[in-house]
This record gives structure tokens, C-alpha cells and sequence, in this order.
């Protein structure tokens, strides 16, 4: 985005002046606005520069700039990726690795992150897909409140897949995770006199 057109460099003949307060002052001659600018120790700012007069701002121009590049900076911030995080599974898993592979799985979903089960089929497996339908649907209900089956179970190529995303979007368990962060930094606080008063 281009910067727009400050004090000298707006070349027109008048301006719809908005004074330094958000109030209207109407339009006036460029001569006009330049001067009460430089009387208010303030830059005349062309913000419309497509409307009929061009309308103009007495503002901080310095700090206008510092405060937009300020939200740029925090909306980048708070944008959030969703990440594809994958989980493997064999067709005969064992009850604790399950566990443990769903453990890890609520975790991505916890956080905003799509997870792709995926079963790996070996040798006289592949002739048993219904088993690994099974094993996936069995996965699917155990993490019904964490997300949601947004693409069924499929074979692809060796294994068979399937994609679950999270009921919570990226941004909301960002937001989530920073409260929890700044409650605990704040109980911290909290516990620390009344440890140095003992």
C-alpha cells in the first residue's frame, strides 16, 4: 500500500479539512490547510485522495504511521495457520500406543490443528480395510469433543486416511492458551508475597 500524500506534497487547489479533533472544518484553499497545519505543529494528511474535493487531516503524521504499522504488526501476530498434523497408526495397535497417539491427537486439535489419521497397511493387511474403518471410526468417536470428521475414511495408496478438524479454530485456542498464560502469571504474583512473608 502506498503512503499517502503529506503537507507540500498535495497538489491540489482545496481540500475538505478535517481538523486535528475528527471535527469537519469544510473545504478550504490548500494555502489554508497547510497554514492552520503548521499552527497546530501538526502534517496535513490527504486521507481520500479519490473523492471530489480530496479530503485532508491535520494529524501526527509520525504517529499515525507508528500506530497502523503497530495493528499490522498484531493482526499478523494473531493470525493463525492451521497446520495439518498427522497421526500413524497401525492395524494391530496396541491398547497404550492407542492411548497415546489419542493423547497426542487431542493435543493438535486443542490447539487449532487439523490432524490426518492415518493407518498403515502391510503385506495381507490391505485385503482388511474394514478393520482399519473400524480402528478410524473408533478414533473418530474418542475425540468427538476435541473434532469433528471432515474428510471419511479413505484408501490411499498403502494406507487409508482420514482428516479431522478442530471444533475451536486456530485463532479462538490462541486466544484461549494467552488467558490461561496471563491467569497463571498473575496466581504467580499472587503467591509470591505471601511466600516472602513466612
Amino acid at each position: 500500500m502506498s503512503e499517502p500524500r503529506t503537507n507540500d506534497r498535495i497538489r491540489v487547489s482545496e481540500v475538505r479539512l478535517v481538523g486535528p479533533s475528527g471535527e469537519q472544518v469544510g473545504v478550504v484553499p490548500i494555502d489554508t490547510a497547510l497554514r492552520l497545519a503548521a499552527e497546530a505543529d501538526l502534517d496535513l494528511v490527504e486521507v481520500a485522495p479519490n473523492s471530489k474535493p480530496p479530503v485532508a487531516k491535520i494529524m501526527d503524521f509520525g504517529k499515525y504511521k507508528y500506530e497502523a504499522a503497530q495493528k499490522a504488526k498484531e493482526a499478523r501476530r494473531n493470525q493463525a495457520n492451521t497446520v495439518l498434523k498427522e497421526v500413524r497408526f497401525r492395524l494391530k495397535i496396541d491398547k497404550h500406543d492407542y492411548e497415546t497417539k489419542l493423547k497426542r491427537a487431542i493435543g493438535f486439535l486443542s490447539q487449532g490443528d487439523k490432524v490426518k489419521a492415518m493407518i498403515l497397511f502391510r503385506g495381507r493387511e490391505q485385503s482388511r480395510p474394514e478393520q482399519g474403518v473400524r480402528l478410524l471410526q473408533q478414533f473418530a468417536e474418542d475425540i468427538v469433543e476435541y473434532g469433528t470428521v471432515e474428510s471419511n475414511p479413505r484408501i490411499d495408496g498403502r494406507n487409508m486416511v482420514m482428516v479431522i478438524a478442530p471444533v475451536k479454530n486456530k485463532s479462538e485456542a490462541k486466544a484461549e492458551q494467552n488467558a490461561r498464560r496471563a491467569e497463571e502469571k498473575a496466581n504467580r504474583r499472587a503467591d509470591k508475597p505471601s511466600q516472602s512473608a513466612d
